[in-house]
């Protein structure tokens, strides 16, 4: 057998086979949505991306005579280990072929990185934080991912653990339609508080979109704060992130909630621009300029699914049971729209508030990602 090699990522021609080995592994995979290349690129820029002004990255792709086989990135956020007082270090991007051995010398990679900067503990995935995408998705194999959501295929939860991986974390995808039936009292329930003249129910101004992206971050860092694995986000790295969602946003899907004038909680819905990727094989929609024109025409009318990635309510207006009116109206709105299915994503396991709502809302769950744990020894 040909001889393996993992290299660090250090000339153009490893950079280009550590983006482009995707395509190799699952081009022929009719439920594998292709990501931008472009977009990929931007996340994992250094210099463009403010994640990076707290966090190190190393890459490595495996090469298997002289092919590529494998790849893996290494992670240190430096907030994340402020945040939860630990010394974690993080992989992400992890590809390869169906070869325990490829995989175990992908991570010895990363281990050896880890320790090198004094981590005691490997977490993954993460691309490249729990702000963005991240588990392994471990079930629903025959699915196709929504927007920013991962996906990889059945082998790889084996090959993780024979790595020495075990389960730290699962995350929870529910889907939803517009034929569910919801229950009256909770209608009723809805209703009264709609009708609350301390309490404001809107859609986002993308007139003010800046201004409004302020408030929703205050919403972020306090909904999310005691939830396993959160990690503030930086403004920079709100408004970063927010300008890059603001070509896809659908106003009338992005609500804020107001109680007695303060920003007491947001939801979003993104359109699964999935849908669209899946037709681009080649990742490639160049430049940025050209989404845009694609979404303001054509594609727009083509979007019959959504994903509600976030919907959070500051802490101390938690218990007034503001969150199913916002999923009540997304699905009165959303099929005006012409959306017809939702994923609710992803859920912490143990989030037994929010799984017991969305089981009360009709909602199924219908997938499972999972983010590993390993010890860095000495």
């Amino acid at each position: 057998m040909d001889t393996l090699q993992v290299r660090r990522v250090e000339t153009k021609k490893e950079n280009d086979d550590f983006f482009l080995l995707p395509w190799d592994l699952h081009g022929k995979d009719p439920n594998w949505v292709p990501p931008l290349l472009i977009a990929v690129k931007d996340l994992l820029n250094e210099r463009k991306n403010p994640f990076f002004k707290h966090a190190a990255l190393e890459r490595w792709v495996a090469y298997r005579g002289g092919e590529r086989v494998g790849r893996i990135a290494g992670i240190v956020d430096r907030h994340n280990n402020l945040f939860h007082d630990e010394e974690t270090a993080f992989w992400g991007f992890f590809e390869c072929v169906n070869d325990a051995e490829t995989a175990r010398a992908l991570f010895a990679a990363v281990e050896g990185w880890g320790r090198g900067q004094a981590m005691t503990v490997l977490r993954g995935p993460v691309n490249p934080s729990t702000n963005h995408e991240c588990g392994l998705q471990i079930s629903a194999f025959d699915t196709k991912p929504f927007i920013m959501m991962t996906q990889n295929p059945p082998y790889y939860p084996e090959l993780v653990e024979k790595a020495g991986c075990a389960k730290a974390k699962d995350l929870y995808a529910w889907i939803i339609d517009d034929t569910a039936e919801f229950d009256p009292k909770l209608v009723q329930r809805a209703e009264l508080l709609e009708k609350s003249e301390d309490i404001r129910f809107r859609t986002v101004d993308m007139k003010h979109y800046d201004e409004e992206i302020e408030k929703i971050l205050l919403v972020y860092n306090d909904a999310w704060e005691k939830n396993w694995g959160f990690v503030p986000m930086t403004p920079e790295e709100f408004r970063h992130m927010a300008k890059e969602m603001k070509a896809i946003v659908v106003p009338e899907l992005l609500y804020i909630v107001e109680v007695k004038g303060d920003t007491a909680g947001f939801a979003l819905c993104l359109p699964d621009i999935n849908q669209v990727f899946e037709k681009i094989r080649d990742g490639r929609l160049f430049p940025t300029g050209l989404l845009k024109l694609l979404w303001h025409t054509k594609v727009r009318k083509t979007m019959n699914r959504g994903r509600i990635l976030a919907l959070g309510l500051k802490k101390k207006y938690q218990a007034m049971g503001l969150a199913p009116v916002m999923y009540l109206r997304y699905f009165r709105e959303a099929p005006k729209l012409g959306y017809r299915v939702a994923e609710c994503s992803w859920v912490l396991e143990d989030n037994v508030p929010m799984n017991a709502g969305l089981k009360y809302l009709k909602a199924r769950h219908y997938k499972t990602y999972r983010i590993y744990d390993k010890p860095l020894l000495a």
